[in-house]
């Protein structure tokens, strides 16, 4: 992997401004036929898109979950949840997840990337997570979500435990639940977009690799070019 992108780090991001958040007014959740052609088209049509999932939590030792529940994808206007239960979402998200034309990018996708192959039999495709590839420039270990529109962005998001605990199975989101789904995939691609543009590009050449080139520390020779 090449050398991480640096971001400052705030002293205290209680003191900046909240993060311009989507309000339900341009969050979809798509349940039949129309809404989900509709947001296929839209979100097929955004080179990069912002990515995440949700899955009820598990409480007890060893249980195991079922997760996801819900699919987030997000252009630079509007987000759209896709709710696992509702016939049509899977279809609709694995259409997306899968086009190697559209950049997903989030944070900590390990998980996300698992449960989709391992429950739904979805494999994305194209895609970025901001959290191995971006680092503070005086400590150590990856930023997350928050620390990111805090460096990159200059802004405060708010992240709720009971709202991120909350039963995302349940065939009735709350507004809050809603609101946080929509804006942690929106964030994400906004923390994308407001990276200089070298900074981009260089994310772009990284996604566009592949996996072995990926996976490589700085300064080890990729697979093909150690064979020549």
């Amino acid at each position: 992997m090449q050398q991480p992108i640096r971001i400052p780090r705030p002293a205290d991001d209680a003191t900046l401004p909240a993060f311009a958040a989507l309000t339900a007014a341009h969050i979809v959740m798509p349940a039949d036929a129309a809404t989900l052609a509709s947001a296929i088209g839209e979100l097929l049509a955004c080179p990069c898109v912002g990515f995440d999932t949700e899955s009820r939590p598990t409480f007890r030792v060893g249980e195991v979950s079922t997760g996801p529940h819900l699919i987030q994808l997000a252009t630079p206007t509007q987000a759209y949840l896709f709710q696992v239960a509702v016939p049509g979402c899977v279809e609709a998200a694995r259409t997306i997840l899968q086009a190697p034309d559209v950049l997903k990018i989030g944070f900590g996708l390990k998980a996300d990337r698992s449960r989709l192959r391992g429950r739904l039999g979805i494999e994305l495709a194209n895609w970025l997570d901001l959290g191995t590839v971006l680092r503070y420039q005086d400590r150590k270990g990856q930023v997350g979500l928050r620390g990111a529109v805090a460096g990159v962005l200059g802004a405060r998001i708010h992240k709720s435990r009971r709202v991120t605990t909350s039963n995302w199975a349940s065939a009735e989101l709350s507004e809050a639940q809603q609101a946080y789904a929509a804006n942690d995939a929106y964030a994400a691609l906004q923390v994308f977009l407001g990276l200089p543009a070298e900074q981009q590009r260089l994310l772009l050449q990284l996604a566009g690799a592949p996996p072995q080139a990926r996976r490589a520390k700085p300064g080890q020779p990729r697979r093909e070019d150690a064979a020549r």
